[in-house]
């Protein structure tokens, strides 16, 4: 999403990518509206080397800022579907906890039953049935009455027993129900407020850049566009060569690692598409919006935000790097770009400035993933 604009190259630290995933997510906080304020109310620079740092700034604090309203937009599209979901447990939940209260409520009365018998003297001692016997087969047969009597109601206290257990599980499991339903609703709407405000945080911004850049000159924008040193490629001969690295690969080549012709070659395809924030093609892109469309075209789903894509995906050190692994910039990983081999990225930069192959190194490199 970010760019460096200026035309030094910044040294890349070779920290372990994996330390810096995990770095990123404590360093990726959306800027606060106080930071906001004051670098869009800052006196605009009048030389362009000054205006090109001004720009810097406020491209990597619309850039963090993107990052998170895309991210809540991703969690709000399956909203519906979650809410929907607890709900129907939810319902679930209470029609068990229901049937358990009616079960349970069969079972009282049948032991209640048994209780008023005894009050009322209906029952006889087994001491007392085959003493007021008139011989032995008859006291046989009272003491078998009576035994089958009292398994009955030994069977109806346990069987009150366990639907007293089952109906205080489906009681609790409905109310668990609900607060996982309620909860999840809350949290979304709270979601969709500072949704809410961060998109007007990032109009702010991104209204700011493209006031900025459409009033450059034509020499100016060339400067713009050319600020961390595009490379021109020949995309014909490029993709032509991405497939004979992949026969390559069919027979046992050493180059054979990297995925050229599946997510470079979409990626590369898209030289020249115009940046825009938040877009994933498939002819507007921001950074992480490339990466995202490239790999779907070969059917692979990877996270849409920039820090996402480098936490998900298997860590590579940068001695190792392969064509098609995701390169993460900046602290707090703002920016990515895709590596495509001989030292070479190619990313969706910002506005005005069109899908490009940039020098790996074009940037402060933060983490890289495979996917």
């Amino acid at each position: 999403m970010s760019i460096a604009v200026g035309a030094s190259v910044v040294p890349v630290t070779h920290a372990d990518p994996a330390q810096s995933s995990e770095a990123s997510s404590a360093t990726n906080a959306a800027p606060s509206e106080k930071e906001i304020e004051d670098l869009l109310n800052a006196p605009i620079p009048q030389d362009f080397d000054g205006l090109l740092s001004h720009m810097k700034q406020i491209s990597r604090v619309a850039g963090a800022t993107n990052e998170e309203v895309v991210q809540i937009s991703e969690e709000l599209k399956n909203a519906d579907k979650d809410v929907k979901a607890a709900r129907n447990a939810q319902e679930s939940s209470k029609r068990k906890a229901a049937a358990a209260q009616k079960k349970l409520a069969a079972s009282r009365v049948n032991v209640a039953d048994i209780a008023q018998a005894k009050y009322r003297g209906a029952t006889i001692d087994p001491v007392s049935a085959v003493a007021g016997a008139s011989g032995p087969q008859a006291a046989m047969e009272r003491s078998s009455y009576m035994n089958s009597l009292q398994d009955k109601n030994i069977r109806y206290l346990d069987t009150l027993d366990q639907d007293l257990q089952e109906a205080a599980s489906a009681n609790s499991d409905a109310n668990i129900s609900k607060f996982k339903a309620d909860y999840r609703v809350n949290y979304l709407t709270a979601r969709q407020t500072e949704l809410d405000e961060r998109t007007t945080q990032l109009d702010r911004l991104s209204g700011e850049i493209m006031h900025i850049v459409d009033g450059f000159s034509p020499a100016d924008r060339k400067r713009w566009v050319d600020s961390n040193g595009p490379i021109n490629v020949d995309v014909k001969a490029f993709l032509a060569g991405l497939e004979k690295k992949a026969d390559g690969a069919s027979t046992g080549d050493n180059d054979k690692a990297g995925n050229y012709a599946g997510a470079v070659a979409a990626a590369m395809s898209k030289i020249g598409a115009p940046y825009g924030w938040g877009a994933a093609g498939p002819d507007v892109f921001d950074c992480s919006g490339l990466m995202y469309w490239a790999y779907q075209q070969i059917g692979v789903s990877i996270p849409r935000t920039s820090s996402a894509q480098i936490a998900g995906g298997t860590p590579v050190s940068l001695d190792a790097l392969q064509p098609g692994d995701i390169i993460g910039y900046y602290p707090g990983i703002t920016h990515v770009g895709m590596y495509i081999g001989d030292g070479k990225v190619v990313h969706a930069a910002d506005y005005g400035i069109p899908v490009q192959v940039v020098p790996l190194n074009s940037m402060p490199i933060s983490g890289a993933a495979r996917y």
